[in-house]
């Protein structure tokens, strides 16, 4: 179970309530106004147990396990006749010892969650998490699939997406109990869902509860969309199905967000609307398709919203722009705000990846930007999202920061306006400076900071000794004068905070809204 920590949950208060068209021209009524709410009774056939429903659907639903390697030091191995302590607990057990020498030993661990059969011939649907080793250098030696019945098959891996989250397994059986996948866009918040897995080892377990949101970004991955519910949700329920109460399965529990590591009444589950299309292509042997356009993005936090004046939770800033991808062939740049796609506006709960990977490769679709205040249109041409390792980007080096404060008598009127405005002490990057903080790209161009006043919103918003300002309010920082002067001319222009544009060694930058200091 993926556990997210660190939700920040914004609450709109107040705003108005519908008009009712029952009423005069203008008149407004309470949304719980007498008379306004159906009262009627439960239609005909209606469900008064889950118990039936449970009963059908249990068969289908597999416990999945995992045994794995981890190779680790051998002063790490148990002093003998502690092994007997920790497999009480469920702790990997050192098992032998080196040959040779050796200075490594294997360990044995293992992994536990849930899944489901969607097919009579044995093909079953599970995350990829629950089947992936549980440390770098860990393998995974066996899957295990054991049945309601209890009984157990060794199960093939035929694919993983770890965009989604998802992965599809095999079993050597015929003609076995299975569930078919249901129509989760026609979900609404307040429906019924049941959860079926094998929360903390202990078999099929049900459990049920209401859609509490749907379309719930929580930061877990790219193409974050997910059906939440209060229904229990918790370790080892990884996998496992949440079905409807006509029996179909609606999404996949995935995560849930816990303080304690229990369930706490917020669980996620991958809606099956996106499940689908992932698992087909993993049967037919084939890579997800998914649409590109070869951008880097960040949400806009109020910081930016303000530097840029433009309203938060609309559109994404654009970070970067791979080079000849059909974003920058579109003529897309760094530090655009896209705000629509395909006339589909761009919101945190539809975020440009999600609207992106959905729409065909190869078609044409308009992609709204806001540049230096002004709206445009332009047209491109959607592509092919490459693998997840041709994605990968550096994520950091270790390097020290010699960068050093220049004396207050030695600073320059520049470097005096950025310390008294931004509340940091900036020099010019020459190539010696650049050398020393490792920086390969012999393009950069920016003003590296010296030194941060711990008091400054800079500070607030995670500006480092060593970081890289590229640019303020999308104008180039070669010199701290030049910085002086960006900042001069937001002030100029009624703005108390800006723009900045900042890079950190060798990793892509990133976009940093900071408040301006009072003069």
């Amino acid at each position: 179970m993926r556990y997210v920590y660190g939700i920040t949950a914004g609450l709109l208060l107040g705003g108005t309530a519908a008009t009712l068209t029952l009423n005069p021209a203008g008149a407004q009524t309470a949304q719980n106004e007498p008379g306004t709410i159906s009262a009627a009774a439960p239609r005909a056939g209606a469900l008064m147990s889950f118990a039936e429903l449970a009963e059908r659907l249990q068969p289908a639903v597999v416990n999945i396990s995992t045994r794995q390697s981890v190779q680790v030091n051998r002063q790490r191995a148990l002093p003998p006749g502690f092994e007997e302590f920790f497999r009480q607990f469920g702790a990997p057990v050192p098992e032998g010892g080196g040959e040779g020498g050796n200075d490594t030993i294997t360990q044995r661990g293992g992994s536990l969650g849930s899944g489901f059969i969607i097919s009579p011939d044995g093909y079953v649907v599970t995350n990829n998490h629950v089947i992936s080793p549980a440390r770098d250098n860990a393998t995974v030696d066996e899957i295990t699939v054991t049945m309601s019945n209890r009984r157990e098959y060794s199960a093939t891996l035929i694919g993983r997406d770890p965009a989604t989250d998802l992965a599809l397994l095999k079993i050597n059986a015929t003609n076995l109990p299975f569930v078919r996948f249901g129509d989760s866009t026609r979900t609404r918040v307040g429906d019924w869902v049941i959860a079926i897995g094998n929360p903390f080892g202990l078999g099929g377990t049900v459990t049920a509860g209401i859609v509490s949101a749907l379309h719930r970004n929580i930061g877990a991955g790219v193409y974050d969309r997910y059906i939440q519910t209060d229904a229990s949700i918790n370790m080892g329920n990884s996998g496992g199905p949440m079905f409807d109460i006509n029996g179909n399965v609606i999404g996949i529990n995935t995560a849930l967000i816990s303080p304690t590591g229990g369930n706490v009444g917020v669980g996620f589950a991958i809606p099956a609307e996106q499940v689908r299309p992932v698992i087909d292509a993993l049967r037919r042997g084939q890579r997800p398709q998914r649409g590109y356009i070869g951008v880097a993005l960040q949400p806009i936090d109020d910081g930016i919203a303000a530097s840029l004046g433009i309203p938060k939770n609309r559109g994404e800033l654009i970070r970067s722009v791979t080079a000849g991808g059909p974003a920058a062939r579109a003529g897309i740049q760094q530090g655009d705000v896209v705000i629509t796609v395909n006339n589909r506006p761009v919101t945190p709960d539809e975020s440009l990846a999600y609207i992106v990977s959905s729409l065909p490769v190869g078609s044409k679709v308009p992609i709204e930007i806001i540049r230096n205040g002004q709206r445009r249109t332009v047209t491109a041409v959607i592509g092919e999202r490459p693998t997840e390792e041709e994605l990968a980007r550096l994520n950091g080096i270790e390097r020290e920061t010699p960068v050093t404060e220049p004396a207050e008598s030695q600073q320059s009127t520049g470097q005096r306006s950025a310390r008294q405005s931004l509340g940091v002490t900036v020099q010019t990057l020459t190539p010696e400076v650049a050398r020393s903080l490792r920086i390969t790209d012999p393009t950069v161009r920016g003003v590296v900071v010296a030194s941060v006043d711990p008091s400054s919103d800079a500070a607030a918003e995670g500006i480092q000794r060593g970081d890289v300002i590229l640019s303020i309010n999308q104008r180039q920082t070669r010199t701290p004068e030049e910085a002086a002067a960006a900042v001069e001319a937001a002030r100029s222009a009624g703005r108390d905070s800006v723009l900045l544009l900042v890079r950190r060694g060798n990793t892509p930058p990133v976009y940093v809204g900071v408040t301006l200091a009072k003069r």
